[in-house]
């Protein structure tokens, strides 16, 4: 068994993901910008360009999860630098701390996004081998990966997943989506025509285990399920489940925009992601289609 640090431990992937690994008789190492006398949980400050060094020796596997919701607040200029900060100087960071105390590190293993590709709505159907799109989110991602990929560099194996929306029981995408439907005021947003590239919390979570135990795979993987629905789809989908009508029109694109800024583009555009690469592993989807999903 192995032990793996994770940054973003407690976050809503991260902990549904760390109970997983200890389940399956991992030692789970969780970097925390809090103090605590926890023998499993270790410091680290990026003002202070710190990290417990004893975190990264012990260490077999990094997961790096961490990183601020790119939907949680409306993206001013100080918004925008955290969203990069956040995912790009931790990872610098830790890759700073690696080299210098060369630990015996047998693979990174980072997210990234499918914003990858773009906020875009088309009948193409993305891939790992696509470029990245010209926007905010694709530049996010980009030197997301670019800093993920500097482990390549010092040949330690790197995995990086391209994730997709995040469904769940408890919080998550599918919380807020459900809201206003269970109010009875549910409605498509947009052209409801965008396509939601989606994955079942415990398949993403499964994928991290995936990359840790399987040393075939390395490089990027798209992260998303390979049920293809787009909006007007999932909103009618949900409103059956929980029995609620759907009688509003679709809430117009310009009243979305009133409200969210440029954000809006992550929800009112969205193309087909495929997942045939990781499928190729010999990774099977607990949850491949979003009915057996939201059954769960």
């Amino acid at each position: 068994m192995a032990s793996i640090l994770v940054t973003g431990g407690t976050g809503f992937i991260g902990t549904a993901l760390c109970d997983l690994l200890r389940e399956k008789g991992h030692t789970v190492l969780i970097l925390s910008r809090i103090k605590t006398d926890n023998p499993n949980t270790f410091y680290w400050n990026l003002e202070e360009h710190y990290i417990d060094p004893e975190a990264i020796i012990k260490a077999d596997y990094i997961i790096h999860l961490a990183g601020e919701g790119i939907a949680d607040k409306r993206w001013t200029k100080e918004r925008k630098h955290l969203l990069i900060r956040s995912r790009v100087d931790s990872a610098n960071l830790l890759f700073e701390k690696v080299k210098e105390l060369h630990p015996n590190l047998k693979g990174f293993i980072s997210a990234s996004g499918i914003g990858y590709y773009g906020s875009t709505t088309s009948e193409k159907i993305y891939n790992e081998n696509d470029v990245a799109n010209r926007d905010f989110v694709s530049a996010i991602c980009k030197v997301w990966e670019k800093a993920a990929n500097q482990f390549n560099k010092i040949n330690i194996r790197t995995v990086i997943l391209r994730t997709g929306v995040v469904l769940s029981r408890e919080g998550g995408a599918l919380e807020k989506f459900s809201q206003s439907i269970k109010l009875g005021v549910g409605a498509t947003l947009g052209s409801g025509e965008q396509y939601i590239p989606w994955i079942h919390l415990e398949d993403l979570c499964n994928m991290y285990l995936e990359a840790i135990e399987n040393e075939e795979i390395q490089g990027i993987y798209n992260a998303v399920a390979p049920d293809h629905l787009t909006n007007k789809s999932l909103t009618k989908i949900i409103a059956n489940k929980l029995k609620k009508p759907l009688w509003l029109p679709n809430i117009p694109a310009f009243v979305i925009k009133l409200i969210l800024g440029k954000m809006a583009a992550i929800i009112l555009e969205g193309s087909r992601v495929s997942s045939e690469k990781i499928m190729a592993t010999g990774f099977k989807f607990k949850y491949p289609n979003i009915r057996e999903a939201l059954d769960n």
